[in-house]
């Protein structure tokens, strides 16, 4: 089954909204580049540097949890470490990640827009991780490279009676051309994304965070409860790993999924 690339999404710090990519080069066993390696840390949670593990999503300022991130909109710059937000009429940010004044700096910032936006909520004391090492701050352990196929987005749209704009499910990899729902189920299989090869891991069940509009950042759609009306299941996309490494760009042959 051959489709294409639809679209490329990064989205250097957890839980803020996605930045567009024309190409990228995926590495053998590696994660989606410069995907979720920063994340806020909302109150301490446990997570240790020296010896990185998985901690759940909801200890960090994730859209799960706090829908009003996704109407901050954000920008990395990779070269420098320098992150921006804007937000409305809100005073934009502009620092360097990479540095303890930058992320002090946006911690504060961060904790003025939460104060603003969600007045209702408590957040505990806000500090910026930085993933070390191969460590990236995935929902899932599984969590390398995010493929989500576009007509299994127009299904749901058909089915719940509504639009469904894809960055709702913050996906690495948008393919075109393929059978609805032809990607779910096949954990073990093979796709061929461009230069790449990945094995499908499996499939991404979804959370609140699918919930939320990604431009409104309003709770427009209860789609997990959707999804499970009528699929029997709540997920949508898949995980994959890169088995073989390799250049992708939008327009280039994404195959289905193979033995």
């Amino acid at each position: 089954m051959t489709g294409r690339i639809a679209a490329l999404y990064r989205h250097p710090v957890k839980g803020f909204t996605p930045e567009a990519l024309s190409t990228v080069v995926l590495g053998a066993g590696a994660h989606f580049p410069c995907d979720r390696i920063y994340t806020v840390e909302d109150g301490p949670s446990g997570f240790n540097p020296a010896e990185p593990k998985h901690i759940s999503k909801m200890r960090f300022t994730v859209l799960a949890r706090i829908s009003a991130l996704a109407r901050a909109r954000t920008a990395y710059d990779e070269a420098t470490g320098e992150f921006r937000v804007t937000c409305d009429a809100y005073p934009p940010f502009a620092g360097r990640l990479t540095t303890a004044q930058g992320r002090a700096a946006f911690e504060a910032w961060l904790a003025g827009f939460l104060a603003e936006q969600e007045p209702d909520d408590t957040h505990g004391p806000l500090k910026v991780l930085v993933a070390p090492g191969a460590h990236r701050f995935m929902d899932s352990r599984n969590g390398f490279v995010s493929v989500l196929n576009l007509q299994t987005v127009r299904d749901v749209e058909q089915k719940i009676g509504r639009p469904v704009d894809p960055l709702r499910f913050r996906a690495n990899v948008l393919v075109e051309g393929w059978d609805a729902w032809a990607e779910h189920g096949h954990a073990g299989k093979t796709l061929r994304l461009g230069q790449s090869e990945l094995t499908i891991l499996d499939d991404t069940v979804r959370c609140a965070a699918v919930h939320v509009d990604p431009v409104t950042g309003d709770k427009d759609i209860d789609m997990c409860p959707e999804l499970f009306a009528h699929y029997g299941h709540m997920a949508c996309g898949v995980y994959a790993r890169v088995t073989v490494g390799g250049r992708l760009a939008v327009g280039d042959v994404a195959l289905g999924p193979r033995v």
